[in-house]
């Protein structure tokens, strides 16, 4: 009778399989705004209140000590970040791809998008913007968004990192940044649009409803000037009248096309 036990006991835990054993950390839960993939249970849950949060806008390096980046959002507020670990059938991409498209299905704007060396050192977004050295991966097995919700919600932003570590293990971290005052206005990088443009073959402006905005066709010029093989059509109430001042910046007519539609602000779409 003694030796059956044991064999009783590893036929119970076979049975649980290994749900039994991906509980999530005490006392976390999801975000609401970003659904969780099947089976990614959560190892690293952190609120915290009234703090400083810089959030960079660029691939980041470190000099003389001191994290260096091209820009940054900062402000102070409330925080609170969820980590978790991806089952062995999704990877990073999947689960990094899923909540953004998530985020941008509710309307959420695109800040700052890397991915791989693009963005730096890994051990950099870990350890110095996180603080959390789960995230510790390798450089090319990387991604960064930032987001900033549509209004009225639009002094809470969203930071998705996905990575993979050396021992094949993916994790998504989603971090969600409460602002104590307005942000005011924050652009994208140019490279974001460009690689949301390719990325997913549209770049939905819907704030975009006026006469072309400089600061806006500034950044749009650049934009499809990083890659002077593309063609994009543009709809929306001043289409046309965006389509001639791109041109005024540089980016050729013959790239460009007016088309119609009824959309909110103005609307990109990449011409395959």
């Amino acid at each position: 009778m003694k030796s059956s036990i044991p064999s009783f006991a590893l036929l119970v835990l076979a049975c649980l399989g290994p749900a039994a054993f991906a509980a999530d950390v005490p006392g976390s839960q999801d975000l609401a705004r970003v659904p969780r993939l099947p089976d990614a249970r959560i190892v690293d849950y952190r609120q915290g209140r009234d703090q400083e949060r810089i959030y960079p806008l660029g691939a980041i390096r470190k000099i003389s000590g001191q994290l260096r980046f091209d820009g940054q959002v900062d402000a102070r507020g409330n925080t609170t970040s969820v980590t978790y670990e991806l089952p062995p059938e999704h990877s990073a991409t999947q689960g990094f791809t899923a909540a953004r498209e998530a985020l941008q299905k509710q309307g959420a704007e695109l800040l700052f998008w890397c991915q791989a060396r693009d963005c730096g050192e890994s051990s950099l977004w870990a350890n110095d913007v996180f603080g959390n050295a789960k995230l510790y991966g390798a450089d090319n097995g990387q991604a960064y968004l930032l987001l900033r919700l549509a209004p009225p919600t639009d002094n809470t932003l969203i930071a998705l990192y996905g990575i993979t570590r050396g021992n094949r293990k993916a994790y998504l971290h989603v971090e969600q940044f409460e602002a104590n005052a307005p942000l005011g206005d924050l652009l994208p990088t140019s490279a974001t649009l460009l690689r949301q443009l390719k990325d997913t073959g549209v770049l939905d402006l819907p704030r975009l409803v006026g006469d072309p905005d400089e600061a806006w066709l500034r950044l749009l010029a650049r934009a499809l000037n990083l890659d002077t093989g593309l063609r994009v059509s543009l709809s929306g109430p001043k289409a046309e009248a965006w389509r001639e001042a791109l041109a005024s910046q540089g980016v050729r007519a013959a790239r460009m096309e007016a088309a119609s539609g009824d959309t909110a602000g103005l609307h990109l779409e990449l011409l395959r």
